[in-house]
């Protein structure tokens, strides 16, 4: 049985993709692979049995390469694994920025045990909080890879 040993949390959507014929946790040794997200794997000994070491996302600088090349072990990733929510991080980020969301949000709480005056006060206040539209202007994501598409 193949042993598979995970260093992060794994989405379980993710590791329901392995079938019982595969022993996949974080509490083994002589692994077979490793699954890593964001854990740093340059100063573990790589066993002997260890074949390869996945990468769930982009990029390998939390993996000592050299190590892998010399011991055979394959390393790859998963670019474009989270591009999807990247991308709608960044269009949140835009609106967010865009319109001031978060420093109204943070002003609103400033009304709290306002009580009577806090009609007058948003009436007054919520000026200050007008932001550039968005509709008619172009945009453009500069990004490497899957997220810049």
């Amino acid at each position: 049985m193949p042993k598979i040993k995970l260093y992060n949390n794994i989405a379980q959507i993710g590791l329901d993709q392995f079938t019982p014929d595969y022993e996949v946790n974080e509490n083994m040794e002589d692994e077979d692979a490793i699954l890593v997200r964001s854990a740093n794997l340059h100063d573990i000994e790589y066993g002997n049995n260890l074949k390869a070491i996945a990468r769930a996302g982009a990029g390998v600088n939390n993996i000592d390469i050299d190590a892998c090349t010399k011991k055979g072990i394959a390393v790859f990733n998963t670019p474009g694994a989270n591009s999807n929510a990247v991308k709608e991080l960044v269009i949140a980020a835009l609106l967010l920025t865009s319109r001031k969301i978060v420093p109204g949000i943070e002003w609103a709480g400033t009304l709290k045990g306002k009580g009577d005056e806090v009609g007058k006060l948003v009436e007054k206040g919520k000026s200050s909080f007008v932001g550039p539209e968005i509709a008619g202007k172009t945009l453009g994501v500069v990004g490497l890879g899957a997220i810049g598409i």
